[in-house]
């Protein structure tokens, strides 16, 4: 039933970018545990114009995606962004979680982001609210993978937390 779900909510994620302006708000979280690297690494997937109009809105700037002149700026708000808007705690501790980077194409943007080393992961709590900033809306749905095991949660604002056992 978990995974008809999941499938569900991809294909409406997916879909809903024929649109020109979408009327849901939804984007995804991916937390991997890396077992060669020890790291978590982190996917955010989200539509390009609403988290170009939340950076734009939280920083009062006017940046723009899919333009290059951009880029330095946008790479330096996207870190300060993620920082504020996602926490990451592996054991009750909580993790540093440096900005790799983000790809975008003329619908959406790709957020990777990359947690110091951990050793087996046992119990994962997250605190995921991108685009919270913008949309009283906003869905997030997060997936976490320790080890092969998929667990998947959706977070509707103002609902930011989650925590999973492994």
């Amino acid at each position: 039933m978990k995974k008809l779900l999941l499938f569900l909510c991809c294909i409406f994620f997916l879909f809903s970018f024929k649109e020109d302006k979408h009327p849901y708000h939804v984007g995804s979280v991916e937390i991997n545990y890396n077992s060669k690297s020890k790291t978590f690494e982190v996917t955010g997937r989200f539509f390009l114009d609403d988290l170009e109009n939340a950076l734009n809105t939280k920083y009062g700037k006017s940046l723009h995606f899919n333009d290059p002149k951009f880029k330095t700026q946008l790479n330096e708000t996207l870190k300060n962004y993620s920082t504020e808007y996602f926490k990451l705690k592996n054991d009750n501790k909580f993790l540093k979680i440096n900005y790799v980077g983000y790809e975008e194409d003329n619908e959406s943007v790709n957020l990777y982001l990359e947690s110091e080393a951990v050793v087996a992961p046992k119990k994962v709590e997250a605190a995921v609210s991108f685009l919270y900033n913008l949309f009283d809306d906003q869905i997030n749905i997060v997936h976490i993978i320790v080890n092969g095991n998929r667990k998947s949660e959706k977070l509707t604002f103002p609902n930011r937390y989650l925590y999973q056992q492994f």
